[in-house]
């Protein structure tokens, strides 16, 4: 049976060939028509735009409402790439991120000015993780859960805030990433099954802050991580997201609410409250 799983691997493996023949292209010729070298690309452009709309017929036809959860994060933050300002939130439905939000942590400076450095179009090219606020920054359960997956030995890179940096990911890094396969675009992460058939993602968890690991039971407001830059992020972040199943390569997006909060619109700064369970903020 050719299963979505299936599709995916082979969209993958069609990618992969064909930048391998490009790269071999340079150095030896190819033992067979120029035309012929296009076909895995061609091939490949088809079964992406197939997976596509397969899997945004599967998000319309199982459409859910909202999953109330607790904010995954203490303390002032902002919202980019929001569900409230279009689904899919990311561009895509793959990896089950339809309705994905990312989140950047803000503190002000003494003086009163904003401490996040900001996108740079020429220089500093790249920033170390620590200069941003949200590096560090701890993350907890949004519910009562069961850890099913858990990972965080992947490293924590410099920013990719700046115009070439920016390109450099777009061009080379995302594309290696994508071929590599999910783990490496979402970087150290974790799952955890919510119960009633969902499932939240925490992605580009800092490397080594891991608190539990695949089988523990946890408690909404108890401390999962650390927020890091992991995986294709251009700046320490918390990427989330609710689906319904538990592999990124096959499962849908489920919509979310945060508790408290809503659902922030792109650029907005929000207060996420403590939950029951969770220390002072």
């Amino acid at each position: 049976m050719f299963t979505r799983k299936t599709a995916v691997v082979l969209h993958r493996t069609l990618w992969l060939l064909f930048f391998v023949q490009l790269v071999v292209s340079f150095t030896v010729g190819l033992p067979y028509p120029y035309a012929v070298s296009w076909l895995p690309l061609i091939a490949a452009m088809a079964v992406g735009i197939g997976l596509a709309r397969h899997t945004g017929k599967q998000v319309e036809a199982a459409a859910r409402p909202p999953v109330e959860v607790d904010p995954p994060v203490i303390g002032r933050w902002t919202a980019l790439n929001s569900p409230a300002d279009r689904t899919p939130s990311h561009g895509t439905h793959q990896y089950g991120q339809t309705y994905a939000i990312d989140i950047l942590a803000e503190a002000e400076a003494e003086d009163g000015e904003r401490s996040r450095p900001s996108f740079a179009w020429l220089w500093p090219v790249a920033r170390r993780s620590e200069d941003f606020p949200a590096f560090g920054a701890p993350l907890f359960a949004v519910a009562d859960a069961t850890v099913v997956h858990a990972e965080d030995a992947q490293r924590d890179h410099l920013s990719r805030n700046s115009l070439p940096a920016a390109l450099y990911l777009l061009l080379f890094e995302g594309i290696a990433r994508v071929l590599a396969g999910a783990r490496r675009i979402v970087g150290n992460h974790l799952i955890l099954d919510l119960g009633d058939g969902t499932y939240a993602v925490y992605a580009h968890l800092r490397r080594g802050s891991l608190t539990v690991r695949a089988g523990d039971r946890v408690t909404a407001g108890q401390e999962l991580a650390r927020c890091g830059n992991s995986g294709n992020s251009t700046e320490p972040h918390l990427h989330f997201h609710l689906m319904n199943g538990p592999d990124l390569d096959t499962a849908r997006g489920v919509p979310f609410t945060w508790r408290g909060v809503g659902v922030p619109r792109n650029k907005e700064t929000f207060e996420a409250i403590p939950g029951p369970a969770r220390p002072a903020a």
